[in-house]
């Protein structure tokens, strides 16, 4: 490729991803998806990729080369959006600014993706088909790649102003059960255990596990008790969604979880889940963003700003198996998940070309496997 990509070229590739929609819900759609990137990257990249099918969800890799593959390129081409919302919102370029489902979150990256590689060897591309719904399927697939991998650079929408994400919270996710004993509310209350009293104590305990000077929050979410409004509830339950910035917070909270008590006579606790994503810690991307900020100048490009942002995304699986991570390598824009999505076009060859400019580097150079917790990996 040039060393400026072809906007037209960056720009009709994204709109042809963006106008299939892939919500990660639907199968069927998914698999669309998949075919129409698969397209793309066999004609920017001149080979097929391999289609990985997993629980019904279609993933894809390429494999860039005959040797042993040193940098990977992470994506998703799944998006939270349902079938029909581009009737709503179609994809459209105006006053510089592009906009539709997806756009932004994450298929202006995997446009970049394929443009930034093409002619490259010892570079891998994933491309998973269930990253919004927490990677069940594609997990393994992710952490196995990485620890093949120097570096894995994920091409995740940027942060504000297009800062890249050097830290990503990690998160944890729990369903807490209360079992009490249903009796009348009015003849007989006292023969009841009252399992929404005991929610109403463990909302209390959970919540008082965050600890806001560590940036860590355990937050109650979606609730439900009871059956009838004359009858002492036996069964209720909450959601719990944990964010942490380190590995010894995620463990703290999930022990804290695991220990709590009922408060009520009677009654039981059962608890479901735990920790979903280790956190990205910053140790993970500190020589990256060196190396990023360093092909910037070289490329006589503004060198990058860096953001820790409270999402996660694959580059938490990634740093999690020891490979050093950089995220947050996508679009210039906003509104992931909201109605204003969008993408700024006059970023996009630059982001691209920084991103080909890091990659090259990375193949040049020895990375000295850039270990985030700078001893062996798991």
């Amino acid at each position: 490729m040039d060393a400026v990509p072809s906007l037209a070229e960056l720009l009709a590739d994204l709109r042809e991803l963006v106008e299939c929609e892939s919500p990660s819900t639907d199968l069927a759609a998914v698999a669309r998806s998949a075919d129409v990137l698969a397209h793309l990257g066999e004609r920017r990249l001149g080979v097929a990729p391999e289609r990985v099918v997993l629980d019904g969800r279609t993933h894809l890799r390429w494999r860039l080369g005959a040797g042993p593959s040193r940098v990977l390129l992470l994506g998703h081409h799944d998006t939270v959006w349902p079938i029909g919302t581009l009737e709503r919102r179609p994809c459209t370029v105006e006053a510089g600014v592009l906009r539709g489902p997806g756009c932004f979150d994450m298929k202006a990256g995997l446009a970049m993706m394929l443009h930034a590689a093409a002619g490259l060897d010892g570079v891998t591309l994933l491309v998973t088909g269930d990253e919004e719904l927490g990677s069940p399927s594609s997990r393994e697939l992710v952490e196995a790649e990485a620890r093949l991998a120097e570096a894995a650079l994920v091409l995740e929408a940027s942060a504000d102003g297009g800062a890249l994400k050097t830290e990503r919270k990690g998160v944890s996710l729990y369903e807490v059960r209360l079992r009490g004993h249903a009796a009348h509310a009015g003849l007989e209350p006292e023969a009841g255990v009252n399992a929404t009293l005991e929610l109403a104590h463990q909302v209390l305990a959970v919540a008082a596990l965050g600890r806001s000077e560590e940036g860590t929050t355990v937050t109650p979410t979606r609730a439900q008790a009871g059956v009838t409004t004359n009858t002492v509830p036996a069964e209720a339950s909450f959601a719990v969604d944990v964010r942490v910035r380190t590995r010894a917070e995620q463990e703290r909270v999930d022990a804290g979880m695991r220990a709590l008590q009922p408060a009520v006579p009677g009654a039981r606790i059962e608890l479901d889940g735990g920790p979903n994503r280790p956190p990205l810690e910053s140790s993970a991307s500190a020589l990256l963003l060196e190396r990023a900020r360093a092909v910037a100048v070289r490329a006589g490009l503004p060198a990058p700003t860096a953001a820790s942002v409270g999402g996660a995304s694959d580059g938490n699986f990634t740093a999690g198996v020891g490979t050093a991570t950089l995220d947050g390598l996508g679009a210039v824009g906003g509104g992931a998940h909201a109605d204003h999505e969008h993408v700024l076009v006059d970023h996009l060859t630059d982001r691209t070309t920084l991103l080909r400019a890091l990659v090259t580097d990375l193949l040049a150079q020895p990375t000295n496997r850039l270990l985030a917790s700078g001893g062996a990996r798991p």
